[in-house]
């Protein structure tokens, strides 16, 4: 994308830590990440524990410098800036904490305005900007409670309010919803999104919940062992999976393909050839898929899978049990793959 709609961009990015001991050996942290992330959108980095990706925010936030490779953020070169220019950077950075790093001391207002009082910002100014953030994320009612007197959602709606306080272009979340149920990762999800929506900010999602990607990121990319293995739109990701990495976190989320033990158990009660077809985001896809076999004479009963919605497009699959004479089937199969279907056959599961 042109450099001016580049929020940041990491180009052979590596980080190498030393070992805990002089004699035991520097552990490459991240190896060579290239990644561009697009001024005003919100963009998802998932991976297992121990992929690189806080390590990944650490860089971008200035915290860790870059062992090697370029960083940019904002059109600024971060890497190589001496700790008094990093705090200029930060400063147009807000970041989002999994433990919500509040003050247990100090109000919720007294939370939100501490950033405000570290920049400076005459205590009127303060208190009208901090009681604005607190009714943008629904707390004006609560600036004089204590953290320990909110639920874990409203402490990091606290969080939001306090990293929006010095108005950041860039936000940076990383494991913000993991220490939330199910119920309250949505509504901070629909909290952040509000951010990114009437705010226009920035927003790079660090994660390793699907689940996450899928309600709110426009763009992911998976990282493993300190690797960039795949990246592209949500819904590229989650409807084509390039590498086993990615898919297994799809399936973790959608559940729409059988395994292993789910196809040893439909084949045992299902006589028919096994075969999932990916969901097409395409006008009369159910028709098409109908008629394929309803013209060779092949039964074609569901018995696995289901389709979803992301970003208001269909995303899923079906698995079928096929009956038929094999060369009806083979047919069928060959003028779906013909017509763009992508098609799992199953075959080693049914031996």
């Amino acid at each position: 994308m042109p450099p001016s709609e580049v929020h940041v961009r990491l180009e052979g990015v590596t980080k190498t830590f030393p070992g805990k001991r002089r004699q035991d050996p520097a552990q490459e942290v991240l190896r060579g990440v290239d990644l561009e992330v697009a001024k005003g959108e919100i963009f998802g980095i998932i991976g297992q524990s121990g992929a690189g990706k806080s390590t990944l925010v650490r860089l971008i936030n200035g915290l860790e410098p870059v062992t090697s490779g370029r960083l940019t953020v904002g059109g600024r070169t971060v890497s190589g800036l001496r700790e008094s220019e990093l705090r200029e950077v930060r400063r147009d950075i807000g970041m989002i904490f999994q433990q919500f790093n509040l003050f247990r001391s100090r109000t919720v207002a007294g939370n939100v305005a501490y950033p405000l009082k570290v920049a400076g910002v005459p205590k009127a100014e303060r208190d009208a900007k901090v009681a604005k953030l607190l009714d943008f994320v629904g707390l004006l009612a609560r600036a004089h409670d204590h953290p320990e007197q909110l639920s874990g959602g409203q402490q990091q709606r606290v969080g939001i309010a306090r990293a929006l306080a010095t108005d950041p272009s860039l936000l940076l979340a990383d494991e913000a919803t993991s220490a939330l149920d199910p119920e309250t990762t949505q509504d901070v999800l629909n909290l952040l999104r509000q951010v990114n929506r009437e705010l226009g900010i920035t927003i790079v999602i660090i994660t390793h919940e699907m689940d996450v990607i899928r309600s709110i990121a426009d763009r992911v990319a998976v990282i493993d062992r300190g690797l960039v293995i795949e990246s592209g739109s949500a819904y590229d990701i989650f409807n084509d999976p390039k590498t086993p990495e990615a898919a297994r976190f799809v399936s973790s989320t959608l559940r729409d393909r059988p395994s292993p033990d789910t196809l040893r158990r439909l084949r045992a009660s299902h006589p028919g050839r096994l075969v999932t077809v990916r969901v097409q985001d395409r006008p009369g896809f159910q028709t098409t898929l109908s008629s394929a076999f309803l013209e060779r004479d092949v039964s074609a009963q569901i018995v696995f899978g289901g389709i979803s919605e992301l970003q208001e497009r269909p995303v899923g699959s079906l698995t079928f049990a096929l009956s038929g004479a094999d060369a009806s089937v083979d047919a069928a199969l060959s003028a779906l793959k013909a017509d763009d279907f992508v098609i799992d056959e199953h075959e080693e599961a049914a031996a």
